[in-house]
């Protein structure tokens, strides 16, 4: 890592948590590409993001000005990004989006729109060791949050809301048009206050009235042992603030549970595979395989005269059933290993079993016939 992060962010090596968030914005605003329209700009855009991404967070930072770099990161982005990027987003959006919506929302600001936040969707993806479990995740995301100088109410120093001059208050403007028909009079909304007969004076200059500003928020979701790939999380009020102390929306999680070398799912049930001997096979016998929970040991009863493929369930060692004391059901599918040698006593022994059973068996070969077989003779 060549770049100095804190002169990408204007700030020094001491700078606290608020003087690197406040620079961060700034930055952010001037190099966005919907307003600067520099060929560099998208680039020292995605520059200032990644800086804050490493400075805004601790142990990142730490190890930051420790090394000059972050030790482990590997892959998309240099500086180890633990926030969700764009594949992880359903029906939410990415850091760029939110600048746009900041940049176009309530007339730069000068309207005192009370909108409600929309609900933002993020990714989360888990093991199914950690489903079996369930387990507490935390999510890094962007977002539009309270601004905190104004405590989200868009005002300034001495700021207050008035009536809109444009419309008196009404919201609406009256346009009149003279045709060849006669005067047509047409009623708009207001382009001075979006429509809600109030502008502010005096905005607050961090969100310019808005009472939001772009940031990275970081939440714990407690994610319960037993839900399914694609069910959801909602997590109240995490998602983008509101305009002018308005509501703010709701983080959507939905869950992503990645495929396991092991076991599959279906439903609350498991499915696993356990190869057997042909002796096991024939006798029975009582192997032991991993659960799906650590440590967890599974004791499968293999039956007398198992067939290759046939299915042993073992009931309560599946996955847990959602917000349930209850698990489903392990199902393992048996695979029989025939041995491609076996030594000469052990041959003996099968010539003798083949014998009592009444059955053909190849006669054992000579040790000129192996030899062909591996010189190709």
């Amino acid at each position: 890592m060549t770049t100095d992060l804190y002169e990408v962010l204007g700030v020094s090596k001491n700078a606290t948590d608020d003087e690197i968030k406040k620079a961060f914005r700034k930055k952010a605003r001037e190099y966005h590409p919907d307003v600067n329209k520099a060929p560099d700009a998208e680039e020292k855009f995605k520059e200032i993001n990644e800086a804050y991404d490493v400075l805004s967070d601790p142990t990142k930072r730490a190890q930051y000005d420790r090394f000059g770099s972050i030790p482990g990161a590997a892959g998309g982005n240099p500086y180890g990004g633990g926030f969700s990027n764009m594949e992880d987003m359903f029906g939410g959006f990415g850091m760029g989006d939110i600048f746009s919506t900041f940049f176009g929302g309530a007339a730069g600001g000068r309207s005192t729109v009370s909108k409600n936040g929309r609900d933002m969707g993020v990714g989360l993806r888990l093991t199914l060791e950690e489903v079996a479990t369930g387990i507490k995740r935390e999510i890094v995301y962007d977002r539009l949050a309270p601004c905190s100088d104004c405590t989200g109410t868009g005002l300034g120093e001495n700021g207050r809301e008035v009536t809109c001059s444009k419309c008196n208050g009404t919201g609406r403007v009256t346009t009149v048009q003279q045709t060849f028909l006669g005067a047509i009079q047409t009623a708009t909304t207001c382009p001075e206050c979006n429509g809600i007969g109030k502008t502010v004076e005096n905005p607050c200059p961090e969100c310019e009235g808005q009472g939001r500003v772009p940031d990275r928020q970081r939440v714990s979701v407690d994610v319960p042992a037993g839900i399914r790939d694609g069910q959801q999380l909602r997590i109240s009020g995490y998602g983008e603030a509101g305009m002018n102390g308005a509501a703010a929306g709701d983080l959507i999680v939905t869950c992503r549970i990645q495929e396991h070398e092991f076991f599959e799912r279906d439903g609350d049930n498991l499915h696993a595979k356990a190869n057997i001997s042909f002796i096991q096979a024939t006798l029975g016998a009582e192997i032991e395989i991993n659960g799906i929970k650590p440590d967890e040991k599974v004791k499968v009863r293999i039956p007398e005269g198992c067939q290759n493929d046939q299915v042993v369930r073992v009931r309560g060692y599946g996955m847990p059933r959602l917000r349930s004391e209850n698990r489903g059901d392990l199902y393992v599918h048996v695979g029989v290993v025939i041995p491609k040698k076996v030594t000469k006593h052990q041959r003996e022994l099968l010539e003798e079993l083949a014998a009592d059973m009444g059955e053909d068996v190849a006669a054992p070969r000579s040790t000129l016939e192996k030899l062909r077989d591996v010189f190709g003779g």
